[in-house]
């Protein structure tokens, strides 16, 4: 099989997938020393062929990729999709749309918790795929014989999973479960990576304004800066100083060298001057501007009514064959544990008829879980 490495092969190509209703998609890209990913490979599959793109390739115009992906008329198919839209998101400011992600598909029958392509494969076609390219080098030129034969069988294996799943979506009647789950996948929100926000992706949790105003302020620098070095976020600082500096807000280089969390004479660098400003900048923010912060649950029988959910869900999960993780996470519990109008996802749409509706039951002693014959049920009290 020929490598598409010019714009004329990439385009016509592309034409030919164009004319089929669905296609099935991949990306092979390197992010461990990079901010944005590198793109390196992009494999497509359609009933009739596949093909294998080097994105790398001097002179090459990924136009005609983007314009397909941009194609309302065909149905784009991925596994774990979120990384590979982030790319094609950042490189040509596009959303593929629409789109289907067998991972989540799988999830919604059962499958299991974000279960891995291969392990996918295997259960659906009984064809264990070859893991030997998992982790190579894709930007190293040429590419061999055996790294192409694993792109292409990465979306030819994907062709019959997404026929198989499909299906059993359709006899299930979970098609618009899974379409509900895609709208987010493709919201540019879930893509917007702004500075203002990346404190939002710390999993630190503070509890005083103060705290939370330097949090922001630091982690905006820090996106600002991994951004324009393209580099890892945890290159420039680690999430752990992150969260000693919006705790003990040092605002001057001697406090910042106290920190064991950040590197030795860090503060002695043009960063260390550039941290105490955002220190600063935080501790000058007007409360009353800042996000509202959780409030501590004062439920002392809090945690006990999330492991009461947590066993409720696993119930429901079990009964209806479709992963935990799809229908509500550990959050969404405590939330729900604390607040019977949460808003979280596990009390709208299909998640509340399957289990949000129970949970809420639950908490008002309106359902009791009991054990009939090993098997934990729901019994309904007056």
């Amino acid at each position: 099989m020929d490598l598409i490495t010019t714009t004329a092969d990439l385009a016509a190509a592309c034409s030919r997938l164009a004319k089929h209703p669905v296609i099935t998609v991949d990306t092979e890209f390197l992010r461990e020393t990079t901010y944005y990913p590198l793109l390196c490979v992009v494999q497509m599959a359609s009933a009739e062929e596949a093909i294998v793109v080097d994105t790398l390739a001097a002179g090459i115009d990924l136009k005609p990729f983007f314009e397909l992906m941009a194609n309302e008329a065909v149905l784009k198919v991925f596994h774990a999709a979120r990384q590979d839209i982030e790319i094609i998101w950042h490189q040509a400011n596009i959303i593929p749309h629409p789109v289907f992600d067998t991972q989540v598909a799988a999830m919604v029958l059962g499958y299991g918790d974000s279960i891995a392509y291969d392990a996918l494969v295997e259960k659906v076609t009984g064809h264990r795929p070859d893991k030997t390219h998992r982790f190579t080098d894709w930007s190293r030129r040429p590419l061999t014989k055996e790294q192409m034969h694993y792109a292409v069988s990465d979306v030819t294996h994907l062709r019959d999973v997404f026929a198989a799943l499909d299906a059993d979506l359709k006899k299930r009647r979970r098609s618009e479960w899974v379409s509900i789950e895609m709208e987010v996948l493709t919201s540019p929100r879930t893509y917007d990576f702004h500075p203002e926000r990346a404190w939002e992706r710390l999993k630190t949790r503070v509890r005083k304004p103060k705290d939370l105003a330097v949090l922001m302020e630091v982690a905006a620098w820090r996106e600002q800066e991994a951004q324009s070095r393209d580099v890892p976020r945890g290159r420039v600082l680690r999430d752990e100083a992150i969260s000693d500096i919006a705790t003990h807000a040092p605002n001057t280089l001697e406090k910042l060298a106290n920190l064991r969390s950040v590197p030795k004479g860090f503060e002695k660098s043009k960063w260390g001057a550039d941290i105490v400003a955002a220190v600063t900048r935080g501790l000058a923010r007007d409360p009353a501007t800042l996000p509202k912060l959780e409030k501590p649950r004062n439920n002392n029988n809090g945690a006990a009514i999330v492991e009461l959910l947590k066993v409720l869900l696993r119930m429901t999960a079990e009964k209806h064959a479709v992963a935990s993780k799809v229908i509500a996470t550990v959050d969404d519990l405590e939330e729900i544990a604390a607040d019977d109008e949460a808003d979280v996802p596990a009390l709208r749409g299909w998640r509340r008829e399957l289990f949000g509706d129970a949970a809420l039951k639950l908490k008002r002693g309106e359902l009791a879980l009991a054990v009939e014959k090993g098997r934990v049920i729901g019994v309904q009290r007056a």
